[in-house]
């Protein structure tokens, strides 16, 4: 909506500000979506989460009847020190691979873009520099961290009505599983899954590096942007930066799978209704996702058993939403149809 993109911020307490001055819903916009609801010509309720999508579509565009023509893809990759730890079942040169992938069209995103008639950009972020072990100190630098954040913060989001934020990095399933013990407490058992195809062994290398991080990093993990420093990587941040200006472009988010919804969640942790412009689109097969959504009061619309990343769970799901979008605005009304409402007698 907005043409203008945010200015890239200096401090991490600008982010914060932008944080918390994200405006609200639009109150007026979903009251006329859900005025027009009881009048189409269906039972009450009978088109069930696509009611509801249509509706918050609506309140996060400010705007009614919501509109779906250009969705936009980023894609962020980022490098993990973490990996040197054999948490993944994938060499950290696999995120070059990947780029360069996504790049020449091979990818599943690439297809699932086109499927969906979605915009997709690849943007890398440092990979020739990974971030630090976080086990043994901070991932980032104040301003790598800030950097990173930048990145999705100056998103130009002109034209777009949903946005989709992916990533690809080799070992982000740790960082992910970490940001979220951060974020959310438990231990490690709870956060961390196989990810890639982890055997025993890697995921106890796996848990452990998770397990040494949050004994490291400690009372600090308590501020939530802090915590992304500390055991997130760049893509995460990136990540998290655009949905940040998503809130303000008012474009609704649409949640890819894991590692996407631990890098939000640093918004929520740090104001309950930081995400509500935000939907899941599905849970994945990564055992910590579910408990994640959980924590965030997301009920994903799929379950398709997914674990790719690359916002493929999110672009799978562009169908749900246009099929929400296409009812509610096009729809007779009883009247218009002819057709007997409800019997009132």
């Amino acid at each position: 909506m907005s043409a203008t993109p945010l200015p890239p911020a200096t401090t991490l307490d600008e982010i914060r500000a932008l944080a918390r001055d994200a405006p609200g819903p639009d109150s007026q916009a979903r009251a006329i979506a859900e005025a027009r609801e009881p009048t189409l010509t269906k039972p009450a309720g009978s088109l069930g989460r696509l009611e509801e999508v249509a509706h918050w579509l609506a309140t996060w565009q400010g705007r009614h009847p919501p509109r779906l023509q250009r969705t936009r893809c980023v894609v962020f990759a980022g490098n993990h020190g973490i990996a040197a730890r054999g948490v993944s079942a994938f060499p950290p040169e696999v995120t070059h691979q990947m780029v360069a992938n996504f790049q020449a069209g091979g990818a599943a995103v690439n297809h699932l873009c086109h499927a969906n008639g979605a915009d997709l950009a690849v943007i890398p972020l440092a990979l020739d520099h990974p971030t630090a072990p976080f086990d043994e100190a901070p991932a980032m630098t104040e301003t790598e961290v800030l950097d990173a954040l930048n990145a999705g913060l100056t998103l130009d989001l002109s034209g777009a009505d949903v946005l989709i934020v992916g990533e690809m990095g080799i070992g982000n399933t740790t960082a992910a599983a970490a940001l979220s013990q951060a974020l959310f407490g438990g231990t490690a058992a709870d956060w961390v899954g196989r990810g890639t195809g982890l055997d025993d062994e890697g995921l106890a290398r796996k848990r452990a590096a998770v397990t040494a991080a949050i004994d490291l990093h400690g009372k600090a993990l308590r501020d939530p942007l802090d915590a992304l420093r500390r055991v997130g990587g760049r893509e995460l941040a990136a990540m998290a930066g655009g949905v940040l200006a998503a809130r303000h472009a008012r474009v609704p988010v649409l949640m890819d799978g894991f590692i996407c919804s631990a890098a939000l969640a640093v918004w929520q942790a740090m104001d309950p209704h930081g995400l509500d412009h935000c939907l899941a689109a599905h849970v994945s097969m990564e055992p910590g996702h579910q408990r994640l959504l959980a924590a965030l009061g997301k009920r994903p619309l799929m379950a398709l058993d997914m674990r790719l990343g690359e916002g493929s769970g999110a672009l799978a799901a562009i169908g749900l939403l246009r099929s929400a979008v296409a009812c509610h605005a096009g729809m007779a009304t009883f009247a218009e149809a002819g057709v007997t409402d409800k019997v009132t007698s």
